[in-house]
């Protein structure tokens, strides 16, 4: 199945950086109770619940959308040389597997005009900066960085606390440099590419809405983890940052997004992690693309 689809005008790649077992899915989404997932135990191994390990599948991916007027980034996942010493398979880490994706497409760091981040979190700006003489800078230098000025506020506010590694690493580097550009959650970038507010997995998240004068694509953000969440849209993931505002959202988001047959692009569902939704019982299926 190919990795790119097409939209009208707009073609969407995505950058695959790791896929693996991540997470113990208790502790994960700390509301999931074992009868509930193995209940749901035949549909997801092996493809969004590892057999071997219990553990759920997550991929890690970044979003390439080319549309007639821009090449957008959105979310650049994990990065290479940051330190993630909480998590062992990022720290420090140095391979080549997202500049070579991003040069299958054609493309090179000058390439990209926009550089949009969901939200915040670490798996979603590791690629913002690069190690350069030992100085964090924008790996993508032509590139606007549209952060969401609530969502950097609060994090900087955070950081000013107790030093947030990511933040200091791959967003204050970018406001340094000059190459951010603060916006509210509902922006538009241009007549294909637009924003949604999404709060609760973080203050001020937002998807991505794809298409020309319609909802072709969206790219969800971390709105939704794990494809157990789709049939559960209650069931929240233990970095919300407001749980039951998490859940309204996720509601919201799926009913919407299933009655209008958008094809939603996810940040962390298994591969091909794109998917329309359907109706199930009182949640949702997830239908591959």
């Amino acid at each position: 199945m190919s990795s790119t689809i097409t939209a009208g005008e707009l073609t969407i790649h995505r950058i695959v950086e790791q896929e693996f077992p991540a997470f113990d899915p208790f502790d994960f989404l700390p509301s999931l109770g074992r009868e509930c997932l193995e209940e749901n135990r035949s549909w997801m191994e092996p493809w969004a619940l590892d057999p071997a390990t219990g553990k759920l599948i997550l991929c890690f991916q970044s979003y390439i959308v080319q549309t007639p007027r821009h090449t957008v980034l959105v979310d650049s996942c994990i990065g290479n040389e940051k330190d993630r010493a909480a998590w062992p398979s990022w720290h420090l880490k140095k391979d080549d597997i997202f500049m070579r994706g991003l040069a299958a497409l054609g493309l090179g760091v000058n390439d990209i005009d926009v550089v949009m981040c969901t939200h915040l979190h670490v798996d979603h700006v590791g690629w913002n900066t690069r190690l350069e003489n030992g100085r964090w800078v924008p790996t993508f230098p032509r590139a606007r960085y549209l952060f969401s000025k609530r969502e950097y506020d609060h994090w900087i506010a955070q950081n000013e606390k107790s030093p947030i590694a990511c933040i200091q690493d791959s967003v204050i580097p970018i406001v340094e440099a000059k190459r951010a550009e603060f916006i509210r959650s509902d922006h538009t970038l241009d007549d294909h590419v637009r924003l949604v507010p999404t709060q609760g997995h973080t203050p001020d998240h937002f998807a991505v809405l794809l298409g020309k004068g319609r909802d072709d694509v969206v790219l969800t953000g971390d709105l939704i983890h794990s494809p157990i969440q789709a049939r559960y849209p209650e069931i929240s993931m233990r970095a919300d940052f407001d749980a039951q505002q998490a859940a309204t959202t996720r509601r919201n988001f799926l009913q919407h997004h299933c009655d209008a047959g958008t094809i939603c692009c996810t940040a962390h569902f298994p591969s091909p992690s794109r998917y329309r939704f359907a109706p199930w019982e009182n949640g949702f299926r997830c239908e591959p693309i």
